[in-house]
C-alpha cells in the first residue's frame, strides 16, 4: 500500500470520527473502565510478509455515552515469506486512541503510538491505526483495522482482525 493510499484511508477515518461524534445522545453517561485482552490476526500489506499475529492488553475509559479513550500495549510478530529469507520480525506496539460509537455498539476507532522493534537495530516506528468495530454487551469486542508503522524510511502495514474480551474494572 503506497503512502497516498495510507493517507487517504487515515483521512477518511478522521473525517468519519468528526462526523459521527454527536450521533448518539449523551444521556446516561457511563464512566466505566474496562480491561480488554485481545488476539490480533492480520494480513500484511508490505511486500515480503505473509502473516501478522499478536496479542494485546487494552485499557478503555468511557468519557461519555459515545466516546471512550484507549491505552494499549502488546506484541505483534510479522512472518517473512520463504522467498524473502523466512524468519520473522517482532514489534511491541504501545498506542493511545479513542473510540467513537456511531450506533448502540458499533464504533470507529483511531490510535497513534510507537512500535518498538524487538530485533537488534530495528529501532522505533511511528504507528497509526484507524478502525471499525462492534462491542457486544457480554464483553466480546470484534474490530477490523489498518495498522501502519513507519520505521526509518521503511513502511510496514497490516489489515488486522481483533477478537477481544473486556472485563469491567
Amino acid at each position: 500500500m503506497n503512502r497516498t493510499t495510507k493517507f487517504l484511508v487515515s483521512a477518511a477515518a478522521v473525517v468519519a470520527l468528526f462526523f459521527t461524534t454527536n450521533v448518539n445522545a449523551q444521556s446516561g453517561d457511563s464512566k466505566a473502565t474496562r480491561l480488554g485482552v485481545g488476539l490480533n490476526v492480520g494480513v500484511p500489506t508490505s511486500k515480503g510478509y505473509s502473516l501478522a499475529i499478536g496479542g494485546d492488553l487494552r485499557l478503555q475509559k468511557d468519557f461519555s455515552s459515545n466516546i471512550s479513550g484507549m491505552l494499549s500495549a502488546g506484541y505483534t510478530n510479522f512472518s517473512l515469506k520463504d522467498s524473502y529469507g523466512g524468519g520473522s520480525f517482532g514489534m511491541v506496539p504501545v498506542k493511545a486512541g479513542a473510540k467513537v460509537f456511531f450506533a448502540e455498539s458499533a464504533y470507529f476507532s483511531g490510535e497513534l503510538g510507537a512500535g518498538f522493534g524487538t530485533e537488534s537495530g530495528a529501532g522505533t516506528a511511528f504507528l497509526w491505526a484507524p478502525g471499525i468495530g462492534y462491542g457486544f454487551d457480554n464483553g466480546l469486542d470484534l474490530g477490523l483495522r489498518y495498522e501502519g508503522a513507519e520505521f526509518k524510511g521503511a513502511s510496514l502495514g497490516q489489515v488486522a482482525l481483533r477478537i477481544a474480551y473486556g472485563f469491567k474494572l
